[in-house]
């Protein structure tokens, strides 16, 4: 019998994968068969990631890439395809808060400041995603997934000034479910994921606002990033091919209250 979550041969690329959320998704893809492209602005942290998967016995390579720069976006497809002959899988992790203060009020946020957060999480995705597609397209066949945030539905009530945040990842959500529509006759999926607080580099934290984020947290604890991958090989299999448009929220019912 077929295992439906097998990724065996299958290429993903995962963009921000040299750290947090990516790496963790990165590892998951390896772990469940898949050639994994290690995207990353940091190009030390996706080698890092490269090497972790060689040496799980997986097949890896890594791509120093700017979300946010059409053109090496390109030059990452061109790079892929050259490699692995196509591409199966997008899961789109790069993103940020937020330059240098993640909690600046709307009404004093720095125009630049503002459109950096933009521009990484909700451009980036869009051209992460386009160039991919293109790809995808020819194949006739794909999956993409984006990450978004619980950020994205609803307006985090015990932080004050994420609002940019906020509006980059509700961007990406409804970003998802209309490349979706679009791309329904190519047999390629969208979705997004929104995971809610998280013990990952980009969330870090002081001990304080651990303690209090738990306290905001209904299941009294923050998540894991390993605790999204099950999800992340679900939406890359051969089993979800029914579900596209779908936003998924990960929270511990942070967003039930």
């Amino acid at each position: 019998m077929k295992n439906l979550f097998d990724l065996t041969n299958k290429v993903a690329i995962v963009t921000g994968g040299g750290s947090g959320l990516g790496r963790s998704n990165a590892i998951a893809l390896a772990k469940a068969g898949a050639n994994v492209v290690i995207a990353d602005i940091i190009h030390e942290d996706a080698q890092k990631v490269m090497k972790e998967i060689i040496n799980l016995g997986g097949n890896s390579i890594c791509v120093k890439v700017d979300v946010t720069k059409k053109q090496e976006l390109e030059e990452m497809v061109k790079k892929v395809v050259d490699f692995f002959n196509r591409i199966d899988v997008l899961v789109n992790s790069a993103g940020i808060i937020a330059p240098h203060n993640p909690h600046i009020p709307l009404v004093e946020m720095d125009e630049k400041k503002w459109d950096r957060v933009i521009e990484v999480n909700l451009k980036g995705t869009f051209l992460s995603n386009q160039v991919v597609a293109k790809q995808m397209m020819t194949q006739k066949n794909g999956r993409i997934i984006n990450m978004a945030s619980m950020s994205g539905t609803i307006v985090n009530r015990d932080i004050s000034g994420v609002g940019t945040y906020c509006t980059s990842k509700a961007g990406v959500i409804i970003f998802t479910k209309a490349l979706a529509l679009e791309l329904i006759k190519y047999n390629i999926t969208v979705n997004s994921i929104s995971p809610g607080y998280m013990e990952t580099k980009l969330g870090a934290l002081n001990l304080e606002d651990y303690k209090q984020k738990m306290k905001m947290v209904p299941i009294n604890r923050l998540g894991k990033p390993e605790e999204l991958n099950g999800l992340v090989i679900y939406l890359a299999s051969d089993n979800a091919s029914f579900i596209t448009g779908s936003d998924i929220i990960i929270d511990g019912a942070y967003t039930c209250w």
